[in-house]
């Protein structure tokens, strides 16, 4: 089954709601984009529609952090991060605020919209203020989880994620852990690190590599990017040796930069390292399969490079 995420999040925020009279919903006039119409109609009072000012929504956000109020706010994820970074950085994160932001259709997610609208670069803007956490949705039990986590979790969080169907990989919310990685496929020569729609594309490689070479693959959703399980990757590592880690963002900056880092950090390093991801591109108009093609993250690259590393 599927589920379609911007559905998702709208209706984790009403259940929100309904328990919590101190949550509110920050738009940037993309209510339709993510259904959040709903909550308005549900909570009218407690919504705020802030019109296209994102940058001025995220002082509006840490204005009612403030107070001791608990804001959601949503935009695409090229403008709630690049188009509001100083906002975020120093009032939500210098302040120290509770500021929960949702930034929808990341990546090559934004397929229709084109370069404007695709950002490669947010993971990597997020990481960077001190103490935020960074989660990318890779179904929608986890975006659920990341919810409520971030409601409960004072500081700066960021959920990345597509607005549009993604396949379930879990059964419940309650199997997923903010902090610690998911192994969702066991193998012996190679281990496969993905975050968001990249994990999808990293399970259909991992079937097609068996049975082209007869070999394993482990492959890992580091739905939270930070703070990262690096000891789950050292676990993986010491058993396969290789690793590969794919990101629909820049090589730069985002997961696979993380990985490494903490890696070599705790005195581990693989056997062999590559990163799929965008290398020096801004984003295009285009379907979905078309751009994962065209930045060399799709289930064929990842299985090419697999093969490349297993030769």
């Amino acid at each position: 089954m599927s589920s379609e995420l911007r559905h998702i999040h709208a209706e984790t925020l009403l259940d929100l709601a309904r328990e919590h009279q101190d949550l509110r919903v920050l738009e940037a006039d993309l209510m339709g984009s993510v259904s959040t119409g709903k909550f308005q109609a549900e909570f009218p009072e407690q919504f705020i529609q802030c019109g296209i000012a994102e940058a001025n929504m995220i002082g509006v956000a840490a204005g009612l952090s403030a107070t001791g109020l608990v804001p959601f706010v949503h935009s695409f994820g090229c403008f709630i991060t690049r188009r509001c970074y100083d906002q975020l950085f120093l009032s939500g994160g210098y302040a120290r605020q509770h500021i929960n932001i949702f930034g929808s259709d990341a990546g090559v997610a934004a397929v229709t919209n084109g370069g404007t609208h695709m950002p490669f670069e947010d993971v990597g803007l997020m990481r960077l203020i001190p103490n935020s956490v960074v989660i990318e949705v890779s179904d929608a039990a986890v975006l659920k989880k990341a919810m409520h986590f971030s409601y409960q979790t004072p500081g700066v969080n960021y959920i990345r994620s597509t607005r549009k169907d993604l396949p379930d990989l879990y059964k419940s919310p309650d199997d997923i852990e903010i902090g610690k990685g998911q192994v969702l496929r066991e193998g012996d020569d190679l281990t496969i690190v993905a975050s968001g729609l990249s994990v999808h594309d990293a399970l259909k490689s991992a079937t097609e590599i068996e049975a082209l070479m007869g070999k394993t693959v482990t492959v890992v959703d580091m739905h939270t990017i930070k703070p990262l399980d690096t000891q789950l990757v050292i676990q993986c590592i010491n058993r396969t040796g290789k690793l590969l880690t794919v990101e629909n963002h820049n090589v730069t900056g985002g997961l696979g930069d993380a990985v490494i880092a903490e890696l070599l950090e705790a005195g581990v390093a693989p056997t062999a390292f590559r990163k799929l991801g965008v290398r020096e591109q801004f984003g295009q108009v285009g379907s979905l399969d078309y751009l994962k093609d065209q930045y060399g993250i799709s289930a064929q690259a990842i299985t090419e490079a697999a093969i490349a590393m297993l030769d």
